[in-house]
């Protein structure tokens, strides 16, 4: 190849490249620095009631949290037990908790109930996949007089204040709410790259959101919902990434999810190796699936004038933060003046990113030198890369993430850490 057609093949690798990674560097931008903005003192849920046509919904009496579960027998009564501790909360109105056993084949149904939770099983081949149990659950809670409906992952435990929390959001005017959702830490309370990416993604950029006004977001655990939204919106998600999807259809919807700082779930990771690989390829993938499905439809509702989807439009655009950073650091190495200076001030601003994502947790000292994995971090992620492109597929299957360590309520986590 000669010289001008090499320029000319580098030049459109830098366009590549940048095109790749600037929805990601804008939503960091954006988002990293709106979460260090002081708690707005607005509240939009009335005037978004009142542009679709709804009107105040009165105080959430009957609270119904559901907990989907399939072979779930080692962690379900560690959260059931998280649970039923918080749901008398003095107002008059004890919630409810129903325990869906979804095509089990061990004992989680027999200990889901001896924990004390109502169980229903949903035993059928052809539903599978966590949005089938969620469908089913909502079903039933709605049916039972449910005013509003919260969903828990059951190898999950909520933070002590969570269901009086979570209640007060909904009855201050929210319409959908999405909760802290971190990492169990472990008994020696010592931060992980995992924990540190659970922090970025699920509290900074929430948090963001909301001082915003936008949609914070749901994440599949610790999320809420109004009665009138199920019914306004019905929970018709059914990929493995069913909460990206339905909080796209929610916005689209015009409903905003307000995010809840003060109310933590704490979810568990997976220890081993393989585990780590079926959830995160699952996630991934399925966000790739969206990322195929939905910009041209999103696109469209823009171009209509419906401008609160932009950021969700960015969100779905924006690589995996190990690939961004994978080709940044590509970016950087290109002889492109401009795509270098591009690709510096880009890796800066991940940097802050990670520092404030640090700075949401405890331990921070510790958590800056967790640092030290990315570069292994990224090396995984790229073998991963066959199996995240297997996810993206609309016909996936779903694959339980596998459990290679029972964890117990009190000896899992020392008991402050969940404060």
């Amino acid at each position: 190849m000669n010289l001008p057609g090499l320029l000319a093949g580098l030049e459109i690798l830098a366009v590549i490249l940048f095109l790749m990674t600037v929805p990601l560097v804008l939503e960091l931008i954006m988002l990293t620095a709106a979460s260090l903005f002081p708690a707005s003192a607005f509240n939009q849920n009335a005037a978004q009631r009142a542009a679709n046509g709804t009107g105040d919904p009165g105080p959430v009496r009957n609270l119904s949290f559901i907990v989907p579960a399939h072979n779930e027998g080692l962690l379900v009564e560690r959260c059931v037990r998280s649970l039923t501790a918080q749901l008398d909360d003095g107002s008059g109105h004890r919630s409810s908790l129903l325990v869906i056993a979804h095509n089990c084949e061990d004992d989680t149904a027999a200990r889901a109930t001896a924990a004390g939770a109502d169980v229903v099983r949903l035993d059928d081949p052809t539903q599978r996949g966590k949005a089938c149990a969620l469908r089913f659950g909502i079903a039933q809670a709605i049916n039972a007089g449910a005013d509003a409906v919260i969903i828990i992952d059951a190898d999950s435990i909520v933070a002590p204040g969570f269901v009086t929390r979570m209640k007060a959001a909904l009855n201050s005017g929210a319409d959908a709410v999405q909760c802290a959702y971190r990492v169990l830490p472990s008994g020696s309370g010592s931060p992980s790259l995992t924990g540190i990416a659970f922090q970025g993604f699920n509290l900074v950029r929430p948090q963001g959101r909301d001082r915003l006004g936008l949609s914070a977001g749901i994440f599949g655990n610790g999320f809420g919902l109004r009665r009138e939204v199920l019914e306004r919106v019905p929970y018709s998600a059914d990929s493995v990434v069913e909460d990206l999807e339905y909080h796209i259809q929610l916005v689209a919807a015009g409903t905003r999810v307000r995010f809840v700082p003060d109310a933590t779930v704490f979810g568990e990771m997976p220890g081993s190796g393989a585990g780590s690989q079926t959830q995160r390829a699952r996630w991934e993938g399925g966000r790739l699936l969206m990322l195929k499905a939905y910009p041209r439809r999103l696109l469209r509702e823009i171009q209509r004038g419906h401008y609160r989807l932009i950021e969700p439009l960015l969100d779905i655009l924006s690589l995996p933060l190990a690939m961004g950073v994978l080709f940044l650091l590509l970016a950087l190495c290109l002889p492109c003046t401009w795509l270098r200076w591009y690709a510096a001030a880009s890796l800066l601003v991940v940097c802050a990113h990670f520092v404030v994502a640090v700075k949401a947790g405890p331990h921070f000292w510790r958590g800056m030198g967790v640092l030290l994995m990315v570069p292994k971090y990224i090396l995984w992620k790229i073998v991963l890369l066959p199996k995240i492109l297997l996810n993206s597929r609309r016909n996936a299957s779903w694959v339980r993430t596998h459990r290679d360590r029972p964890a117990d309520f009190t000896g899992s986590v020392h008991p402050d850490a969940l404060e």
